[in-house]
């Protein structure tokens, strides 16, 4: 079947099965590799990707369901202010280890930030919780989230 998706953007048509997961056709299809597989049942958030805005584990999400949506995966993300702020303190506080899980980490981070701009630090153990990191920088992903949300209400002031 032809599907016609929103992904970072751009239309982009799709010729797939109706049930291909989103993450394959990110991935293999379109060639955007910077979306991770990591169990491939949504436990992990590596294959976090944003459908119209929150935060959605790709790996099981059928393409079907997001048809007529926007799809943001990490390679559009750092277009965005939120995106832009996280990347800058994921550096920043150097973040990244191993790296893998990283783009699912920064997607949930972006989506979390998006709604609750000054979390407390319940609210961000809380939304990054469904993501795992092997290397265990969860103490330095905290710290970052924490100051993208800085960054960010300071340039509202500001602004």
């Amino acid at each position: 079947m032809s599907f016609t998706l929103q992904i970072n953007g751009q239309k982009r048509t799709v010729d797939v099965d109706a049930d291909t997961p989103l993450l394959w056709v990110v991935r293999d299809v379109l060639g955007m590799t910077g979306t991770k597989f990591g169990c491939g049942m949504g436990l992990c958030g590596a294959c976090t990707v944003h459908v119209d805005g929150q935060a959605t584990r790709s790996c099981i999400t059928p393409v079907e369901s997001v048809a007529g949506k926007s799809v943001t995966t990490i390679e559009g993300v750092g277009d965005t202010p939120t995106g832009r702020a996280v990347r800058h303190a994921w550096l920043k506080l150097d973040v990244v280890q191993c790296g893998y899980c990283q783009p699912g980490q920064i997607m949930s981070a972006c989506s979390l930030l998006k709604s609750t701009p000054a979390p407390s630090d319940d609210d961000i153990r809380a939304g990054m919780a469904g993501n795992l990191c092997r290397c265990g920088t969860y103490a330095r992903i905290h710290q970052a989230v924490r100051e993208a949300s800085v960054t960010l209400t300071s340039a509202k002031k500001e602004g």
